[in-house]
């Protein structure tokens, strides 16, 4: 999937969607474009990376 997304030179582009948190992270871009509407980085909520496995109690087949 493309997402648009605007670099700090105020210059716009389409980029896969794999790409964009290492964007965000480099701070190569200043904002990128949800359905929502365009997100602001530094000033909207962007999502963080996900953690690995689950680290709370194991609660699937306490019933079983």
């Amino acid at each position: 999937m493309l997402i648009q997304v605007s670099y700090d030179d105020n210059k716009y582009d389409y980029v896969k969607d794999f790409m964009l948190e290492k964007l965000i992270q480099s701070g190569t871009i200043s904002s990128f474009r949800r359905r929502s509407g365009w997100v602001r980085i530094g000033v909207d909520p962007v999502r963080t990376q996900r953690r690995e496995g689950y680290h709370g109690v194991e609660r699937r087949g306490a019933n079983a």
